[in-house]
């Protein structure tokens, strides 16, 4: 057997085993090639590093209701991780959550997140990431990613050596375009939906998650959707009013 297709077999049995996981709420099948003990140490190292190198804010009354949302949120979510939110000062209009729930606030969103129901919508989406394994799987389909080039390179450097160079090329722009940047839309939507049932078995306005995002995208310059990570904001919103009325229809 030829090495190229013992590397496929290979690949093929990782894919296999891999994709047995399902993303919460939404079922969707999810290749993930790292452990949960991995993702969750690395989240660790990476949320304390981010917290050294930031100036967090604790006792003020802002920090106070985003531990308070973040918990209620948490509750519901019925995950066990060991949860911390935290409000850092910082300018910039985003939050985040790396592995095992940790999650990070920045002051800047607050300017448009104008009350707990919205400032809900952001925690909400940020621990759907958590519980769906974003991290986790984005780091997947960077191995993947990495492990077929590697495949072609042998492929190639056995058969055709002179089309390697260009092989790496147009496989960076293959991935870049064609997977990983439509992968990162397709976990946006998807913590957008997962975030908004979280939001709902929490006891918090729906509503108000649009009013949010409309916030976020005012006098905003929208980037062609195609070459962006994000969903445009238009098509993040008419998702969300969809997800709303199917919570609502099914009352």
């Amino acid at each position: 057997m030829k090495l190229k297709q013992i590397f496929f077999l290979i690949f093929l049995s990782m894919f296999f085993i891999a994709c047995t996981n399902k993303a919460p709420y939404t079922n969707r099948n999810q290749m993930i090639l790292i452990s949960t003990e991995s993702e969750l140490a690395l989240g660790e190292e990476s949320y304390k590093k981010a917290l050294k190198e930031s100036k967090v804010i604790t006792n003020s009354k802002d920090a106070k209701r985003v531990a308070e949302i973040g918990k209620k949120i948490a509750k519901v979510a019925n995950k066990n991780y060991k949860w911390e939110f935290n409000l850092v000062e910082n300018k910039a209009k985003n939050a985040f959550c790396l592995p095992g729930g940790k999650v990070v606030v920045y002051t800047g969103i607050l300017e448009v997140a104008k009350n707990d129901d919205q400032l809900a919508t952001v925690i909400s989406h940020e621990i759907a990431h958590a519980l769906a394994r974003h991290g986790a799987e984005r780091v997947s389909a960077s191995m993947l990613s990495q492990g077929l080039q590697a495949i072609g390179n042998i492929a190639l450097n056995s058969q055709a050596p002179q089309y390697s160079q260009a092989f790496n090329i147009a496989y960076g722009l293959g991935a870049q375009y064609g997977v990983l940047m439509p992968y990162g839309r397709m976990q946006e939507s998807e913590a957008d939906e997962i975030g908004i049932y979280l939001m709902y078995k929490a006891g918090y306005n729906l509503s108000e998650a649009i009013k949010f995002w409309e916030n976020m995208s005012e006098g905003k310059k929208e980037s062609i959707e195609f070459l962006s990570t994000h969903p445009n904001s238009t098509s993040r919103i008419n998702n969300i009013k969809n997800i709303i009325n199917k919570i609502q229809k099914s009352k």
